[in-house]
């Protein structure tokens, strides 16, 4: 990457109790980018997003913006937008007035002001809702009214802390491709978290995928559903069938558990003789009559535009596919005996889980 404009060096957060929220942190940002900090709960994006506005202190390492480092630099002097799930307006304010407020307290002349907030209400779709308190809106256009604010002044980079987890599944979509199109249009730099998958395969350019304050794997939204580099991002982000076995050599033959061969594509490094772990998204197995290793349909779950087929091996290990509702065979039902198979690239040979049931992902 050419264009280094926020860059994590070396960074750690560790709390009092001796509790380590983000472990040595190294992550470029480019200019214009929208990148996207991923993982459950406790897992240290949070903190690196409060770390690069200035609300929390690294413990070690450094943040620059820029090239210029923000170790000493207070929150309201770094230039940063920032969204909030809370929305964070003030209630006794117009909408206006709540999106000139970045543009008030920097004594910008009034006309400018007049023009920015036109500008940044045209922007979110809310030009004729000026006038209106907070209260008189619903949660999506409030959340418009907090990325205006966020954009009035023309930062250089914009951090959203989860901003939609307060609205409905449908408003929260519509909102994801907004924020896209919005983030697309400016050409800002966006900083991005949140727990949920879909939301970061949609609208990121890179993900970050976090666990227990480290970084598991950053990548395209491609690169990490398609080729994870860990059981966590296989598990963490979409969903996987997930089997425990031994490598049996370096060309990538798996001896699974149970007795059963597969070859595997190998996502790192792996000796043989070593534990591995397994990974096939649903979406790639096949179901037939004649080709593959027997199973038994053990159940299918109607999800609207797909059915879920758990399925369960002659080796005992448990299998579930992804097909499409109007794409089922009538032969396809409970206690069905058909065969199952996948082509041996999309099956990843990862790191060893503790548990590798794959019936604990079917819960």
């Amino acid at each position: 990457m050419t264009d280094r404009f926020v860059v994590f060096d070396g960074v750690t957060k560790t709390f009092a109790g001796g509790v380590h929220a983000v472990r040595d942190l190294n992550l470029d940002i480019a200019r214009g980018e929208f990148v996207t900090f991923l993982g459950p709960s406790g897992s240290g994006k949070t903190t690196s997003l409060m770390m690069l506005a200035g609300f929390e202190t690294p413990s070690a390492g450094s943040i620059l913006l820029d090239g210029r480092p923000l170790d000493r630099l207070p929150p309201y002097h770094r230039g940063i937008g920032m969204v909030f799930q809370s929305y964070a307006l003030f209630p006794h304010m117009t909408v206006a007035e709540n999106i000139a407020f970045p543009l008030t307290v920097r004594r910008r002349a009034k006309a400018e002001i007049e023009d920015a907030v036109k500008q940044a209400l045209d922007l979110v779709q809310l030009s004729a809702m000026g006038g209106r308190r907070p209260a008189q809106l619903s949660g999506g256009q409030q959340q418009r009214v907090a990325l205006a604010r966020a954009l009035v002044f023309k930062p250089s980079l914009v951090l959203m802390d989860e901003p939609l987890g307060a609205l409905d599944r449908q408003l929260r979509e519509r909102m994801q491709i907004e924020i896209k199109h919005i983030h697309a249009r400016l050409g800002v730099t966006l900083v991005y978290v949140t727990h949920d998958q879909g939301e970061a395969l949609t609208m990121s350019d890179r993900i970050a995928v976090f666990r227990d304050g480290g970084l598991q794997q950053v990548g395209t939204p491609g690169e990490v559903y398609e080729r994870p580099l860990t059981s966590f991002v296989a598990q963490f982000v979409g969903e996987s069938n997930q089997f425990g076995g031994t490598l049996g050599d370096a060309a990538g033959m798996v001896e699974l558990d149970g007795g059963w061969r597969m070859p595997a594509t190998l996502a790192h490094s792996i000796a043989a003789g070593a534990r591995t772990t397994v990974s096939i998204r649903p979406e790639r197995i096949r179901i037939s009559r004649d080709d593959g290793a027997p199973a038994t349909v053990q159940e299918l779950i109607y999800h609207g535009d797909h059915m879920r087929v758990v399925m369960r091996l002659e080796s005992g290990h448990a299998v579930f596919a992804k097909l499409l509702t109007g794409a089922v065979p009538d032969w396809v039902r409970h206690g069905a005996q058909v065969r199952v198979s996948w082509d041996g690239r999309d099956a990843r040979a990862l790191d060893a889980l503790p548990n590798h049931r794959t019936e604990e992902k079917l819960r």
